[in-house]
């Protein structure tokens, strides 16, 4: 993000660009982007198996844990959808690129980072649970953290390299200097503070001779930014002589910004070195340039938005969203993060980006598998013309049926068109959505994801939608799942019900327990699952495909106003987790093994299987060949499949099609276990 390599620059040049902060006892005003991805990437986690949430989570609640010690109230402030004008467009496809290639780097065991498909929600979860204030803006949020820094005079922490180039009242924290596992105390007092670098923009100025600061959204613009990237800069910068003022390997590492700053600071304003700027050009280009670089200028300058006022009463108010004519309920859903950045690009650019997962790249992208639902969350909100009274949807000329979805294909992205779906006249206006009864919304819901709701009424509530979506990703011959991967799967939901057990008072005997052994045999599954092993790239793509599954459920979920409640993703998958158990069924343990020590999760994972099984493919249930699966019916033919059955014979849901198969679930001996979880 940003200025290419000007946060490398003043790192380089901490002691003269920075100053030491004890920081505690103030407001910091933090960018949410920034930050997750931080803690994604520096904290040591795993990220080949698609995310282990929980501990993503914990380093969440740590970070937090330790402003609140030190006196800090922090306020996030996150990203939303893409630029309406869609300057960033190529940046963000090439983006998208470099993603893939550290997706298959980390998918054949080399180094990279990517961020699990789910990071994003998990992280509000957080923020949520800790009631830590936040706000989504309808689109880049850095301007609006900007001006919200400036009117309450504090600091700005990010990673981003443009906070360098506003001009912040309180200055700019990075990240990297930012020391919040180092708290330290106040000499003589119980006062905590976390040790911080602050950038100062007037130290940075002074350097170039006094330099404008004015003139540095002119610099941010030459040197090549995020919404700036025009070939005839380069033309301009190979006739001017830039001048430096160092020789070393750092001045020639930072030829370009030592360079542009230098010849910058002769001039007295942005005025008169934009006309400098164009006297390089061809006459022909220069109004065009000029025009250019002004516009990209103006996003370092002050927003409209004034975000003290979402935080103060929860209006937001952004120009930029108003002028869309969007309804109301969406403006505030976006603005509290009820929606996601995703549905506002579906919204107002007509197009999409997939995210990129630690996938097998040979196949075919994991995201093909949840197109269904995202071609009916693309129907909710195609009403701009189907709302009028009288129009119909076959009245729609077919192009304005169609969204864009750039994507993953093979190790490079390409762009492809998907058509809504036409929806019951009821959902066919966004803007009275939130009218339709909640019936019809989670039928709506149910009937996407193609499970009766009769089969979700033994399910805990909070588990309602993964199991309406994992019952979807069954039913896909894309998926191509095995039993193991349904036991590994429905076994990591339990994480959640174990710890709050664990967690409840009055619930002691359970504690003590099989609850707590059973929780702590999966944390040992866990860490027995990295370091060094190496990713089997078909359960991998098997998982992304589930997570892209129940990613696309919750945003449709969301749209239609949560007819399911949200799960807590924080424990509903951790991907080591999920492997290690893979491994486990396949080769040591069986499901009744592990769940042994405690009777209330053997209770609830039957009900789990039970409400998924009937929407798996008979497939999943036999095994690998047929001669084999003759003999062992014969060796096996009545009492022992009975005792190892989940369920019994009176209850009709253990049966299918009059066939005893779902008693694979439940195989003691090794030999039979893992013959039967070789399945094609």
């Amino acid at each position: 993000m940003g200025i290419r390599g000007l946060m490398s620059f003043v790192e380089d040049h901490s002691n003269e660009f920075f100053t030491d902060l004890k920081l505690r006892d103030t407001k910091i005003i933090i960018d949410g982007y920034a930050l997750f991805h931080r803690l994604c990437f520096n904290s040591n986690l795993e990220l080949r198996y698609g995310g282990d949430y929980d501990s993503f989570a914990e380093v969440v609640e740590n970070f937090f844990e330790s402003l609140f010690a030190c006196n800090i109230c922090p306020y996030v402030v996150l990203d939303g959808g893409c630029d309406i004008s869609d300057k960033k467009l190529i940046t963000l496809k090439d983006r998208a690129r470099e993603k893939i290639q550290m997706a298959h780097s980390l998918s054949i065991g080399g180094g990279g980072c990517v961020c699990p498909l789910l990071i994003r929600e998990v992280f509000l979860q957080v923020l949520i649970k800790l009631q830590v204030c936040f706000v989504q803006c309808f689109s880049e949020a850095d301007r609006d953290i900007m001006t919200l820094a400036n009117h309450w005079n504090c600091p700005v922490l990010s990673s981003d390299s443009d906070f360098c180039i506003f001009d912040l009242k309180t200055g700019f924290c990075p990240l990297n200097g930012f020391q919040w596992r180092n708290l330290n105390t106040i000499k003589g007092t119980q006062n905590y503070y976390i040790p911080a670098k602050c950038f100062s923009l007037d130290a940075l100025c002074h350097y170039f001779s006094n330099m404008n600061k004015a003139l540095l959204p002119l610099f941010a613009v030459l040197c090549g930014n995020d919404h700036i990237n025009l070939p005839i800069i380069e033309t301009f910068l190979s006739k001017v002589r830039l001048p430096l003022r160092a020789t070393s390997s750092k001045g020639r590492r930072h030829h370009r910004v030592l360079g542009l700053l230098n010849w910058l600071s002769h001039f007295a304003d942005p005025t008169e070195a934009l006309d400098n700027v164009l006297k390089y050009l061809p006459k022909k280009d220069r109004e065009n340039v000029k025009e250019l670089l002004c516009c990209s200028m103006e996003e370092y300058q002050q927003s409209q938005v004034k975000l003290q006022d979402f935080f103060q009463n929860g209006t937001y108010v952004c120009p930029d969203a108003l002028n869309l004519g969007l309804p109301e309920w969406v403006l505030v859903a976006l603005s509290k993060g009820q929606l996601s950045p995703f549905i506002s690009d579906a919204l107002v650019l007509r197009r999409t980006i997939l995210q990129t997962q630690v996938e097998n790249m040979q196949r075919p992208n994991a995201h093909k598998i949840s197109q269904p639902i995202r071609q009916v969350i693309y129907g909710l909100l195609l009403n701009s013309l189907s709302h009028v009274e009288n129009m119909s949807w076959s009245a729609l000329p077919h192009q304005s049926l169609a969204f864009s979805e750039v994507e993953r294909i093979h190790q490079n992205i390409k762009t492809s068109i998907v058509h809504a779906v036409e929806l019951p006249k009821d959902h066919a206006d966004l803007s009275k959505l939130t009218k339709v009864s909640f019936v019809r919304r989670q039928m709506l819901l149910l009937e996407t994801l193609k499970v009766k709701q009769t089969i979700l009424e033994p399910i805990p509530t909070s588990l309602k939608l993964p199991i309406a979506v994992s019952c979807y990703w069954l039913q896909h011959t894309e998926a191509k799942a095995k039993l193991h991967h349904l036991q590994a799967l429905l076994l990591g939901m339990l994480m959640g019900p174990l710890h709050a057990i664990i967690n409840s008072p009055g619930k002691e005997e359970l504690q003590e327990g099989g609850a707590k052994m059973l929780y702590e045999e999966f944390q040992r599954v866990k860490e027995l699952t990295w370091p060094g092993r190496r990713l089997d790239l078909d359960t991998a793509h098997i998982f992304c495909q589930w997570q892209s599954c129940l990613q696309m459920g919750m945003y449709l979920n969301q749209l239609l106003s949560t007819p399911l409640p949200e799960p807590d993703l924080t424990r509903l998958y951790s991907g080591s987790l999920v492997h290690g158990l893979c491994q486990q069924l396949l080769t040591s343990a069986s499901v009744e093994s592990l769940l042994s020590m405690c009777p209330e999760a053997k209770q609830l994972y039957e009900h789990l299987f039970n409400a998924t099984k009937s929407y798996a493919p008979a497939e999943l249930f036999l095994p690998k060949g047929k001669s084999n699966s003759k003999k062992k019916r014969k060796k096996k033919k009545g009492t022992t499949w009975s005792k190892n059955r989940v369920g019994t014979a009176s209850d009709p849901r253990c049966l299918y099609e009059g066939s005893n198969r779902f008693g694979l679930l439940m195989v003691e001996n090794l030999e039979e276990h893992t013959e039967a979880t070789n399945i094609e």
